[in-house]
């Protein structure tokens, strides 16, 4: 076999392999690029009239969720944005999550909604796990992505033109010529020209799934070095468990947070509820995007600041990091990072159905040389017979 022989063999096969799970991958990837622009169109309660006043304290939004859910516990707090709600994310004991949304300004209750029954929270969990169990469903997935990457690299290898003059054609889709060369130009052409975008998003979600995927890229990044001050988590003094503060932690930790941070838009809080654990808030520089962030942790105890690490000083390894999701998504670009992230998960998913087209036409073909080889061999024998 030749060398083109085997990559086309391993092409295949992977193609086999992966082929569904990437198809529903990619499609759901579309659906799910442009969720906020959608959700925003369609529920009201995501936009609020901004009011010149302070943002409620967290304690009072939390206070006021807890009152509507009592069974229930809460560890996440959320400020949007000054045109948006803030969400308190209740925990109930059998892992459901609720949100319940509020006005930032009077912690008046105005939207409450079950994680699990929003529609892109669902095609979120088709995405990572195809809604089979967490660990399962991400191993699927991260192996058949893998695998992907693979194709991809394999199909530049098949792709590449071997001559000069088949460059041009190799670039454009012969619109005019018959059906199966149009889908054969499109699964050859259109991935070619989606394979580096592809690459990105592959990798951007393998570092949600593997940690050796995140790892590595933050060790990249940062040109082999790790920088200890970044991975370090301080801990609360449980010594101090009996002392009283006049303001609640949380509370105390948001004024700080918004003053050390003043042209953050976002604020996510997180109480860790174990003896040790810390009082987290993370200033976000934009609303509803998760990079560029300000990262903030106090003893749950005291208040006291206990690691201060501004988006200025993080490494690149660790930027690249918090920006993962805007850039699986697209978003990290604005619109047209979304569109083109959403084009380019259209085309992954329609890899695998024009290379199954191609598979079944090239195997018709054999049947059909197999079948007239044979009848012309009988034709021949009967013709010497005579």
């Amino acid at each position: 076999m030749t060398f083109k022989k085997v990559i086309l063999f391993i092409h295949r096969w992977l193609g086999f392999i992966s082929g569904l799970v990437v198809l529903i991958v990619s499609i759901t990837g579309c659906i799910f690029c442009f969720q906020d622009e959608i959700q925003d169109a369609l529920c009201p309660y995501r936009t609020v009239t901004v009011q010149n006043r302070p943002y409620a304290d967290p304690s009072v939004l939390k206070s006021t969720a807890l009152k509507k859910y009592p069974r229930a516990t809460a560890s996440y707090i959320y400020y949007y944005g000054k045109d948006r709600p803030a969400a308190v994310l209740v925990a109930w004991p059998k892992d459901e999550f609720t949100f319940v949304y509020l006005n930032p300004y009077t912690a008046q209750i105005t939207h409450t909604e079950v994680a699990s029954k929003n529609f892109f929270t669902i095609v979120e969990f088709i995405h990572l796990y195809l809604l089979l169990p967490p660990k399962a469903g991400a191993l699927v997935v991260g192996i058949s992505v893998i695998i992907f990457v693979v194709l991809m690299i394999t199909g530049i290898v098949l792709w590449w033109p071997k001559r000069k003059s088949d460059r041009k054609r190799s670039f454009s889709i012969k619109w005019n010529g018959r059906w199966r060369r149009v889908n054969y130009d499109l699964h050859n052409v259109l991935g070619f020209y989606a394979t580096s975008i592809a690459i990105i998003l592959a990798l951007t979600g393998l570092s949600m799934t593997f940690d050796w995927v995140r790892d590595g890229i933050y060790k990249t990044a940062n040109l082999g070095k790790t920088y200890a001050a970044e991975k370090v988590l301080p801990k609360s003094d449980s010594l101090n468990k009996a002392m009283f503060i006049a303001k609640p932690v949380i509370d105390r930790a948001l004024i700080v947070a918004e003053q050390k941070s003043p042209k953050a838009e976002m604020f996510l809080i997180y109480d860790d509820a174990t003896a040790a654990g810390t009082v987290g808030v993370n200033a976000y520089a934009k609303s509803l995007h998760y990079g560029n962030a300000d990262d903030y942790y106090f003893d749950k105890y005291t208040a006291k600041l206990l690691k201060d690490l501004p988006e200025t000083k993080k490494s690149v390894g660790m930027k690249l990091n918090d920006l993962n999701y805007d850039i699986h998504v697209g978003q990290a670009l604005g619109l047209p990072g979304k569109i083109i992230a959403f084009l380019a998960s259209l085309i992954c998913g329609s890899l695998p159905v024009t290379g199954f087209i191609i598979w079944l036409g090239k195997r018709k073909k054999t049947k059909t040389k197999q079948v007239r080889t044979v009848v012309h061999r009988k034709l021949h024998k009967q013709l010497a017979s005579h």
